[in-house]
């Protein structure tokens, strides 16, 4: 049975969206995401989105060492529980944490049985305290939908506890600045919540040890890897 932590105290801006992301993912579209993140069949557009997803984890994933035995590492915002369960074959311990209960009791179920001792999930807020100090983190399209200002709040809270954080944004590329004004990615009834697109070149210059690593572009996905050391 999964865990649930308390949301800690942030600012209200981050409070806001965090509760409109688990609305979306805990309520409206549980199915389409269980299913985007399964072998299920999808549309076409679903089909782009799940490629991109799986380039873009196996990106972030060459960012950490192949072996990552006695490592803690933190999958903030873990969905239904992909990358989690690459990081425990890899040998880390990993605490998988998701705004959206039913999202994390998807990755329990799917979690294969030997690695059920290498991953801890737990329903509540990535920034909270309570998780501990990690070798690094990866925040896998959790963080996209935050203003800059909370974005960098969030991955200095994030140093505080761990050297090293990857993680992704939605890039200012022409295409998605497209989609994100007239809001088409999926339809109406299962739309996710806004994208806040951001320049990678202004985030780095606002953050010492912040820096680009390589963009993922797959029909409908458009993502920005990046990557934080402290």
């Amino acid at each position: 049975m999964r865990d649930h932590i308390d949301m800690p105290q942030g600012s209200a801006d981050w409070s806001a969206t965090r509760d409109r992301v688990e609305t979306y993912f805990d309520r409206t579209a549980t199915r389409v995401w269980a299913a985007l993140t399964s072998d299920a069949p999808v549309s076409r557009i679903r089909a782009t989105v799940r490629a991109g997803r799986d380039q873009m984890r196996a990106l972030m994933l060459s960012r950490l060492p192949a072996d990552l035995t006695g490592a803690r590492v933190l999958d903030a915002g873990c969905g239904t529980g992909a990358m989690s369960v690459e990081l425990a074959a890899r040998g880390a311990e990993v605490v998988g944490v998701d705004i959206a209960p039913n999202l994390v009791d998807i990755a329990q179920r799917r979690l294969p049985v030997h690695l059920a001792g290498r991953v801890h999930f737990v329903a509540g807020d990535m920034l909270s305290s309570s998780f501990g100090r990690f070798d690094a983190v990866v925040a896998m399209d959790s963080l996209i939908y935050y203003s800059q200002t909370d974005l960098l709040n969030a991955l200095t809270t994030l140093a505080e506890r761990s050297p090293q954080t990857v993680f992704t944004v939605a890039p200012r590329t022409p295409v998605l600045m497209a989609m994100w004004h007239t809001g088409r990615l999926f339809p109406r009834a299962d739309r996710s919540p806004t994208m806040v697109p951001q320049s990678a070149a202004r985030l780095a210059r606002a953050l010492p040890g912040l820096r680009a690593v390589q963009r993922v572009t797959s029909g409908f996905y458009i993502s920005q890897c990046m990557e934080h050391l402290s």
